[in-house]
């Protein structure tokens, strides 16, 4: 199985981005997953107007249904999760804004993930450990 952030999934929706086409690909290649928190990160960079382009919350949340959600399977953490992830903080160095990286790294591990696609790579190197998933960028 394979996971995907939020980075991926924009980069997949939006064709004016860098690796767009590479990251479209990955994700439909099926059998993937996506955390409830890369759904929410990506619904919100596409209506928050980070872009060049601002989406309509609609029109977001029709992408995300008929172009993520149609090919990939979602995995939520509740609670016990974020505090299971949590406790690990200080012991994998996260911190600040990290904990949302990390949160896609725990959802992988979560749902049974050999490998988790980033366009931010180089964010999960201080928190990864050995048995987590791999971290790819798409080439």
């Amino acid at each position: 199985m394979i996971a995907l952030d939020s980075s991926i999934l924009i980069a997949a929706l939006v064709p004016t981005q860098a690796h767009s086409k590479a990251s479209a690909a990955i994700l439909r290649e099926g059998g993937r997953v996506v955390s409830a928190h890369a759904l929410t990160e990506t619904f919100s960079t596409l209506t928050g107007g980070k872009l060049s382009l601002r989406f309509r919350a609609d029109d977001a949340l029709q992408l995300i249904r008929d172009d993520i959600l149609s090919v990939a399977n979602s995995i939520e953490l509740g609670t016990v999760d974020l505090l299971a992830a949590f406790s690990e903080a200080q012991a994998r160095g996260v911190r600040g804004g990290a904990t949302y990286d990390y949160l896609h790294l725990f959802a992988a591990r979560k749902a049974g993930a050999e490998k988790l696609f980033t366009l931010n790579s180089s964010n999960f190197q201080a928190f990864w450990r050995v048995g987590d998933p791999e971290i790819l960028h798409p080439s």
